[in-house]
């Protein structure tokens, strides 16, 4: 049986339609199961197949009959079954988001095409994996990302009319590398623009102050900034105007410091950052990295262009915008973050291409009009 019988409508209608609503719930949380193994591993680069799925505190593992999705969770309430310790809600959320979101799919897609509410479950699959990572670790993998792009492209191939305009998988192919390559080159713009205009803040101190390198982080007046929040890239650098510097063996007035993961230069001496066990510098402002958005959010989008096509890339761009700023905002009022605080961007990129999947071609065709659903 070929592909295009098994995913043939009328084939799927034999059967009740909410039949296939419940496996698609069941299937999501089956599903959810294994991106919470994904979440955890993947930034860990480890395997996402080997060992089995275990405890990651006792390193337990976990037999079949204690690994159904959603039900382990509440019968064990919410604890490892071998050392009783709290397994986190992230476990239980991620399953019952995705059954939802394949659910979703099937609801609003499965009368037109099955095949279409499966690829949009994998799809939404991906952009729940790539937000939890990047909520956690600031980071989206190239698997999810370049990977996605090519899973895009693969799906425009088998499934032309995934895409606004595809009508065959030569046309479906076209345009999702036009939605890679507008995705990809309309963030990358975005972010050297913001790098250039918004890619350093100054902190000025009181007075004259010292302010100390450690192994870990910056150390200011009162103030301590792990380097892990103030470097995004190997390129990223801390730029002082010091009137003392003072090493372990050696000390320096009046220079300029940089400091980058790579390298420590003071003037035009180049040191290894490594090599050195103590710097202390009197200065009276600093001047930091600050990264608006990052390499992986522009792999991140052109993914999402491989699937949705250029239409969709922009909108998930330009209301991610919009969520991220209500949601900054909210959170600053809220006195839960500040308004230098590190935040991931990842996930309002992510809610918003969810938000084109389901309504943003009615959305769109709403604001701009019955012009906007022939744009090629």
């Amino acid at each position: 049986m070929g592909i295009d019988a098994i995913f043939n409508t009328h084939n799927w209608a034999v059967v009740p339609f909410h039949f296939w609503s419940l496996c698609f719930f069941v299937l999501g949380t089956i599903v959810g199961s294994f991106l919470n193994v994904c979440i955890y591993r993947m930034p860990l680069d480890l395997s996402v197949v080997s060992p089995p799925s275990h405890c990651p505190k006792c390193k337990y593992a976990i037999p079949f009959y204690l690994n159904v999705p959603l039900v382990t969770w509440l019968t064990l309430g919410g604890k490892c079954k071998n050392c009783g310790l709290p397994i986190s809600p992230r476990y239980f959320i991620v399953e019952l988001l995705t059954g939802v979101t394949f659910l979703a799919c099937w609801l609003s897609f499965g009368a037109v095409s099955a095949w279409l509410a499966v690829v949009y479950s994998i799809f939404l699959a991906g952009l729940i994996t790539a937000t939890f990572i990047d909520f956690e670790h600031f980071i989206i993998p190239d698997e999810i990302t370049i990977g996605g792009a090519v899973a895009g492209f693969i799906a425009s191939l088998c499934l032309p009319g995934l895409l606004q305009g595809g009508k065959n998988t030569a046309e479906g192919a076209v345009l999702s590398i036009v939605g890679i390559v507008v995705g990809a080159g309309v963030v990358y713009g975005v972010l050297r623009m913001g790098k250039l205009l918004f890619g350093r803040y100054k902190i000025t101190l009181p007075a004259p102050a010292t302010v100390v390198f450690s192994e870990t982080a910056l150390c200011l007046p009162g103030k301590e900034l792990p380097f892990e929040d103030i470097f995004y890239r190997q390129s990223d650098t801390i730029i002082i105007q010091a009137t003392t510097v003072e090493l372990v063996d050696r000390g320096y007035k009046n220079v300029t410091v940089r400091l980058s993961p790579a390298a420590l230069w003071i003037d035009d001496e180049k040191i290894n950052p490594v090599e050195v066990q103590h710097l202390e510098a009197v200065c009276g402002e600093i001047v930091l990295p600050r990264e608006a958005m990052g390499l992986g959010d522009v792999k991140f989008v052109a993914a999402i262009g491989a699937f949705l096509g250029w239409q969709g890339a922009l909108f998930s761009l330009m209301a991610s915008s919009v969520i991220g700023a209500a949601v900054g905002v909210v959170l600053i009022l809220a006195r839960r973050r500040e308004w230098s605080s590190k935040m991931p961007y990842g996930p309002y990129i992510a809610a918003a291409a969810t938000v084109w999947v389901f309504c943003g071609k009615h959305l769109m065709h709403v604001l701009f009009g019955a012009d906007y659903l022939n744009w090629r």
